[in-house]
């Protein structure tokens, strides 16, 4: 294995200098990096072509809800909404419930 591929790992958050990017997988046998934009889109880069980008790894962005099609407040709002299972609570209890 290459040296550069070593910190690279689905999930890492990179900056091409177009905006960030988070890798989304990784084909060892096809040679290729899959890369999703913060806006969703989607981009395959061959190992070679990676390598020559000179990505350099970031932290991911605290607002990560632009890949996801939705605002802050749409994911924040649904959060209230679900009920708190305790660690000794049984999920079978609540399996009748509508949390909607």
């Amino acid at each position: 294995m290459a040296d550069w591929m070593r910190d690279l790992a689905v999930g890492q958050w990179y900056d091409m200098g177009q905006g960030p990017v988070e890798v989304v997988g990784i084909d060892v046998d096809s040679e290729v990096v899959l890369v999703q934009h913060f806006d969703g889109e989607l981009e395959e880069f061959e190992f070679d072509a990676w390598m020559e980008l000179r990505a350099q790894p970031i932290a991911p962005p605290e607002d990560w809800t632009g890949a996801m099609g939705c605002t802050r407040e749409e994911v924040d709002d649904g959060v209230a909404d679900v009920p708190r299972v305790g660690r000794w609570d049984d999920p079978l209890d609540r399996i009748d419930q509508d949390i909607h």
